[in-house]
């Protein structure tokens, strides 16, 4: 495989990862607690995800095609909280990560170094996912740590358990060397 392909599958995982990362840490909550800010300067989860969906639609919407800051994007209003329960925010949520899929799914390797816009600024392909691949994990790791703190029961680990990462690496190092994304493993685990 040559890197661009590799780079491609990698990418998929990743976001993959993400998206099930976000959604585990959603689940173990209930449905008033994704909705609550502690302050005024802090983001309910339920704004951080239509923050994520308004951006995912804007910029992998005809990807290769438009700005990736659509005309239509009102970014300002991603974070106000209207949306009114579980099902809607979970609707949104996959709405956007099926835009992004739709969109990195198809691409082929020599599309990477193709220049894209966002905001009137070229990026190539690569640098586009990129910069993606740093702003919804960025925005899944404030869940996650929202999450745990809202969490009134407790918290089922969505990583390394505390204290465990010695039987963690035990097993890991149990095992034959292979080659293989991080993910393939941790996907499973999340199941």
């Amino acid at each position: 495989m040559d890197a661009n392909s590799h780079f491609l599958d990698s990418v998929k995982k990743q976001f993959l990862y993400y998206k099930t990362l976000g959604e585990k840490a959603m689940a173990q909550l209930a449905d008033e607690q994704l909705f609550i800010s502690l302050n005024e300067d802090t983001n309910s989860i339920a704004v951080i995800v239509k923050h994520m969906h308004g951006n995912m639609l804007s910029r992998w919407t005809d990807f290769l095609t438009s700005d990736g800051e659509k005309e239509w994007r009102k970014r300002d209003g991603e974070f106000v909280d209207t949306y009114q329960s579980r099902e809607e925010l979970m609707a949104k949520w996959n709405e956007g990560w099926e835009c992004l899929f739709n969109a990195i799914n198809p691409l082929h390797p020599e599309q990477l170094t193709e220049i894209i816009y966002i905001r009137n600024e070229g990026h190539t392909v690569i640098e586009a996912i990129n910069r993606q691949l740093a702003h919804y994990p960025y925005h899944i790791g404030q869940i996650v740590f929202y999450a745990k703190l809202l969490k009134k029961t407790e918290w089922d680990s969505l990583s390394i358990p505390k204290n465990k990462s010695g039987d963690y690496n035990a097993a890991k190092f149990a095992r034959e060397k292979s080659i293989k994304n991080f993910t393939d493993d941790e996907l499973n685990k999340l199941k």
